[in-house]
């Protein structure tokens, strides 16, 4: 399956970002860059991660530290509602004996 990638210059023109900010943010970890003959893009299925970053940057001035932590909790958050869902199921069974 071949993936649609978006040259990271395009992006910070598109979102008027700084280079520095996705920089930043791939340095941390929380975003992928593929670089193919020395550009850079990025997958656009972090497309809409990338926006909920740059939305904490730059309407709450949450820094790219505190943007780790909100996605790692959001992650954690995800992780238990799966949890939860498949104890749930298992409930279920015991439930309809």
């Amino acid at each position: 399956m071949k993936k649609k990638l978006i040259a990271i210059t395009t992006l910070c023109s598109h979102y008027e970002i700084e280079i520095s900010f996705i920089d930043a943010l791939y340095k941390t970890g929380l975003i992928q860059i593929v670089i193919i003959e020395e550009d850079q893009f990025i997958d656009q299925d972090q497309i809409s991660d990338l926006e909920k970053m740059i939305r904490l940057h730059h309407e709450l001035n949450v820094n790219i530290e505190g943007i780790d932590v909100v996605f790692n909790l959001l992650e954690k958050e995800k992780e238990l509602r799966e949890e939860l869902k498949a104890l749930k199921n298992k409930l279920r069974v015991y439930e309809n004996d």
